[in-house]
């Protein structure tokens, strides 16, 4: 039957390309996702809490960083060009 794996979605979703998280309106340009991004994230994931990013310090801030530092060793070279989403995240972080 067509259509049974979308089963649950609406129009409007389907129209506009998905959950606003995954697209350019739901992402800051600065890195991460904007406060509606976080928003349609949790709309879409029941029992998720985002948070903003913590650049000040304390628990999370080291955990985000040590586990976005594994990240960059993995990325290739050519995906590091400073404008990419991990970097821009990075630097938002002040990691």
């Amino acid at each position: 039957m067509p259509g049974t794996a979308l089963r649950g979605y609406g129009r409007a979703y389907l129209r506009n390309g998905g959950a606003a998280w995954t697209r350019k309106e739901g992402q800051s340009a600065s890195g991460g996702l904007n406060e509606r991004g976080r928003k349609s994230y949790e709309a879409a994931n029941p029992g998720s809490d985002l948070k903003e990013p913590q650049p000040e310090g304390g628990a999370r801030k080291r955990s985000f960083c040590a586990r976005m530092r594994g990240m960059r060793k993995r990325q290739k070279a050519s995906n590091n060009t400073g404008k990419d989403r991990l970097s821009l995240a990075l630097k938002k972080w002040k990691c």
